[in-house]
């Protein structure tokens, strides 16, 4: 599989998506979105992957979105901005299609924000399940700056994860927030020096592909996502004790428990490709 606008590397039960254009601060464009939704359905359908960590190459996480084509740059309908975000009268949806990626990953998403991150460098990451940053890292929800709205479903991510008041001073005034900010916001859940951020995603990376039952994984992240933005515990109890039910006669749990009490690493037997039990309560498109 080409790739034009990533790096996609396998090591070992993790899967590396790397934004590779250092040259223009990986700047987002439509072809971009289209192959992070390959790489990650390449992770969702490779039992061997365990985990996807998404990180950048060269200083910068990612730019924003690409506004070489200068002032036009974000005209969807015409020229260079089609080209670059895809053409919404064409009926691509190239932006919309990752977050529904995102949010149907079977797999954990981490993200290593290797440096700064603005615009939709920024939005894209919010679907995904954990974030660690350089501690020089600055993040900015600029879309207002840019006579835009907040993008890629981030009106209801950002909010969640930092809190209405937060993310309406982030959007509201589209500044550059610090990265201890973001820290102490909880938009990500730990900060390491630049030049270690790689190394502890990796190592987080395999802690959890080392000790977690994958098909527990991937309901989990389905359940915490859908079930916290309801208003009361009902969904999820209508849920949580049949799924329980079902996974207790099953193999994972048997060798989670053996492990555990063998004081041993486990090898849990399902595979997230065939075991997966139904699930009629996950939105066949949640990004819709």
């Amino acid at each position: 599989m080409s790739w034009n606008t990533l790096l996609v590397e396998t090591e070992g039960p993790v899967l590396w998506i790397r934004l590779n254009r250092p040259e223009v601060l990986n700047a987002y464009t439509n072809e971009m979105g289209g192959e992070l939704v390959r790489a990650i359905r390449q992770a969702d359908g490779d039992d061997a992957i365990k985990v996807v960590v998404l990180t950048g190459t060269g200083r910068v996480f990612c730019a924003g979105a690409d506004v070489s084509a200068g002032a036009g740059a974000f005209d969807t309908q015409s020229g260079a901005g089609a080209k670059n975000f895809g053409s919404r009268t064409s009926g691509e949806r190239g932006d919309s299609d990752f977050v529904a990626a995102m949010m149907n990953s079977a797999k954990p998403l981490l993200v290593a924000f290797n440096g700064s991150a603005a615009g939709v460098g920024l939005t894209l990451t919010l679907p995904c399940d954990i974030r660690i940053a350089a501690d020089s890292a600055k993040f900015g929800c600029v879309f207002t700056r840019r006579g835009l709205v907040p993008e890629a479903g981030s009106a209801w991510f950002l909010p969640r994860l930092v809190g209405l008041a937060r993310a309406l001073k982030w959007c509201m005034t589209g500044a550059l927030v610090p990265a201890s900010e973001a820290l102490e916001a909880g938009l990500v859940s730990e900060l390491v020096p630049a030049e270690q951020v790689e190394s502890r995603a990796r190592a987080l990376a395999l802690e959890i592909a080392a000790n977690c039952s994958p098909v527990a994984l991937a309901l989990t992240r389905k359940m915490l996502w859908k079930f916290s933005a309801e208003d009361s515990p009902a969904g999820a109890l209508a849920v949580d004790a049949a799924l329980n039910i079902a996974l207790g006669a099953k193999g994972d749990v048997h060798e989670g428990v053996a492990a555990f009490l063998e004081k041993r690493a486990p090898q849990f037997p399902l595979r997230v490709s065939q075991d997966l039990p139904a699930m009629p309560w996950w939105p066949e498109n949640p990004a819709v």
